[in-house]
């Protein structure tokens, strides 16, 4: 069966999350999305590993349900660690997604990590641990557990970030590489980007949300064709087999706050031969600028751009439903023009990623805005015009001219 699964999330017990985000509303969000399988995300965290032991039952192998409910979600056992230590004369910050198929493979992992630190600080828990320590702690925990580095380009907190990252899994993981299966591209690159580097081809690419609100969960997931259960999604990443694993769900990299180089509180943006220029120095301050992923990836990279490498996973970039919808009529994406309408589509096509992949322009048409329709084409066809994030900054997308949109007349008989 087609599974959309969005395999790293938080919940309301990580910093700077959603106080909405708990199971009840994630699994609300999800159908609205259209997200099959949902990683719980902070399953280290006492609290939030008790309300989901509590709310939670068994489904199908690996995978759990919210009980007394209806909806067809499913979740799946997930947290972020953020490992903080000094390797090679270096202070390292990465960022590690894990994966595990039951609650006992879980308790084994927070007991031990519970000796290590403090879990109940933050949902995403600081460690001062290597982190191919953690990963020997996980798969000595449970095998079947599965250790992603996430958000592999961003500069700070990733294992090839530009401020504490390092050049190779290889020299993160050392002898436990041969366990990384998979990487987390991150908002900020995209699979064809990370396709210029031939050290990955050995690895799977994924793309998830990192959601810390229900509303952004599904802003990257991943699509597979198997079995709805733990071992068959964890056997189509690890086997990266273009038939289980059909493509991944991605923003537009240039949409990313890391895409550019630069500095925010200088409102200087960069591209990578522009900051070469200022010897990566920013032009206002003085000061070193914040190096972005598409800098790191041309300093790694062996490949040229647009290289497309064989057999490899497919994927589609989109933009959120309701920023299309604020493109098309002119408005912010939190207006209540823009809820009305995107609760018009989703009342009438079940879910929005059914509206961004598959519903037909003359049926959107027929019950929304010629404009919208249209919006929602030149995404799927990548006709965006985008101003790239950089330094903590999201990119602003713009798939109309200005002044490109039609004349709306008659808006009151919309609604």
């Amino acid at each position: 069966m087609k599974i959309i699964a969005d395999l790293h999330i938080h919940s309301k017990y990580s910093r700077a999350t959603s106080p909405r985000t708990d199971l009840e509303n994630l699994t609300k969000w999800a159908q609205i999305k259209g997200v099959t399988v949902l990683g719980t995300g902070d399953f280290t965290h006492p609290q939030w590993f008790q309300e989901i032991k509590e709310k939670l039952e068994p489904a199908e192998s690996g995978l759990f349900k919210l009980k007394n409910s209806l909806a067809k979600i499913r979740f799946i056992l997930t947290a972020e660690i953020s490992c903080i230590y000094t390797k090679k004369n270096r202070v390292r910050k990465i960022h590690i997604v894990v994966l595990a198929p039951s609650f006992e493979a879980v308790e084994k992992i927070n007991a031990h990590l519970g000796c290590i630190g403090n879990l109940k600080s933050d949902g995403r828990p600081i460690l001062g641990l290597d982190a191919k320590e953690l990963a020997k702690i996980i798969l000595n925990a449970c095998p079947e557990c599965l250790v992603v580095p996430a958000h592999i380009w961003t500069p700070w907190f990733s294992i090839f970030g530009s401020k504490s990252g390092f050049d190779s899994i290889e020299e993160c993981f050392e002898e436990y590489s041969k366990h990384i299966f998979a990487i987390e591209t991150g908002l900020s690159s995209s699979p064809a980007m990370n396709w210029r580097l031939s050290a990955l081809d050995k690895v799977t690419l994924i793309s998830n949300s990192d959601a810390h609100s229900p509303e952004k969960i599904g802003r990257e997931a991943n699509v597979f064709d198997t079995e709805l259960n733990y071992p068959a999604i964890i056997k189509a990443i690890k086997d990266k087999d273009p038939k289980r694993f059909l493509y991944t769900i991605e923003f537009f990299p240039q949409e990313g706050k890391y895409h550019y180089d630069g500095h925010r509180n200088c409102d200087i943006s960069l591209s990578p031969q522009e900051s070469k220029k200022y010897n990566n120095i920013c032009p206002r301050c003085g000061r070193p600028l914040t190096i972005g992923v598409l800098n790191r990836i041309n300093e790694l990279a062996d490949r040229p751009e647009g290289f497309k490498l064989k057999n490899a996973i497919p994927f589609k970039s989109l933009i959120p439903l309701k920023e299309i919808i604020g493109e098309a009529l002119g408005v912010g994406s939190g207006t209540k023009t823009v809820e009305k309408e995107y609760q018009n589509l989703i009342d009438k096509f079940k879910n929005e990623f059914n509206i961004l992949l598959d519903v037909s322009q003359e049926e959107i048409e027929r019950i929304s805005l010629p404009e919208i329709a249209e919006g929602i084409v030149r995404v799927r066809e990548g006709k965006v015009f985008i101003e790239p994030g950089y330094d903590g900054v999201y990119g602003k997308v713009k798939i109309f001219s200005k002044g490109e949109q039609k004349k709306i007349t008659k808006q009151s008989t919309l609604f």
